[in-house]
């Protein structure tokens, strides 16, 4: 009996083996090209060289990047306005979840229908229209000590973070792991004359770690805004001095495109994320598996 589950185990972890292995070609290949010259990446294109670091190999690529973009500038703009929209994301979508799904009021069933209907719009489709409100939006700028009212936020960092903090899926997920949690909580609260905000945040929120892991995670990698933005400040953000690290990229084809280098900056921006993964890949699938999968 033990015979027959391990040979099952040994032909479960086969296909999952390779499977794994298809996945990882990409990122070997592009580790590989960064340390080659265009010439040699070229030349080991047609065999299996192309995914392994032989040939004339050097730092170079490397090196040239930091000639070629503010590589630093770029990665300090990215953590920045990655780090507002997740932690502002996580205090201003918990609290709408658990207004959501933990208090009775007239009309909530109707707004969380309509927080759910906007997952079905796509993001490419309400780019335009968002790009042309936040041309216009006020903003109150000051001028030493006095305050000035400003209109339009293109090239600011507020752009970049404010339209991003309210998130349609992140609302859900809260509402449905805080639906799951028993509902004496807010009684218990009650008696010892606790009000809706602190309830939430000295009960609800100490339970809700796992939620709020998945959320942060999710925010990290899938928002429009954070570490894998390119569309919305490329059409946002003119200057260089307010860009992410992944609009670096166009850098790299302005003028004569050099694919060691395009690697080898990909590869820095790619590497970090990959390693922050293997690391807390642990807590990350515990997460993202308990989260919001409670009735």
């Amino acid at each position: 009996m033990t015979t027959i589950s391990g040979a099952r185990k040994r032909w479960t972890y086969v296909p999952m083996t390779v499977l794994a292995a298809f996945f990882l070609f990409p990122i070997v290949f592009m580790l590989a090209a960064s340390l080659k010259t265009d010439h040699q990446i070229f030349a080991d294109m047609n065999s299996f060289k192309a995914f392994l670091p032989v040939g004339d190999l050097s730092l170079e690529n490397y090196a040239a990047v930091f000639d070629r973009v503010p590589f630093w500038r770029f990665l300090g703009n990215t953590l920045f306005v990655t780090f507002m929209v997740t932690a502002l994301g996580l205090v201003v979508n918990s609290m709408c979840g658990y207004a959501l799904a933990r208090m009775r009021w007239k009309g909530r069933g109707l707004v969380f229908g309509l927080v759910i209907a906007t997952l079905i719009l796509p993001f490419d489709t309400t780019i335009v229209p968002m790009v042309y409100l936040v041309s216009k939006l006020p903003w109150v700028g000051f001028d030493g000590l006095t305050p000035i009212l400003e209109f339009g936020w293109l090239n600011t960092y507020r752009v970049q973070i404010v339209p991003f903090i309210v998130n349609a899926f992140s609302i859900f997920l809260f509402a449905q792991y805080f639906k799951s949690l028993p509902k004496g909580l807010e009684e218990a609260a009650a008696i010892d004359g606790a009000g809706w905000l602190r309830t939430y945040w000295r009960i609800i929120v100490p339970l809700s770690k796992p939620v709020f892991a998945t959320v942060a995670i999710l925010t990290v990698v899938t928002s429009p805004a954070t570490w894998n933005a390119y569309l919305w400040p490329l059409m946002t953000v003119q200057s260089e001095e307010l860009r992410p690290v992944m609009v670096g990229v166009q850098y790299f084809f302005q003028l004569d495109t050099a694919w060691g280098e395009v690697m080898a900056y990909i590869a820095m921006i790619t590497v970090p994320m990959v390693v922050v993964f293997l690391v807390f890949q642990r807590a990350f699938i515990q997460s993202i598996a308990s989260a919001g999968m409670k009735d």
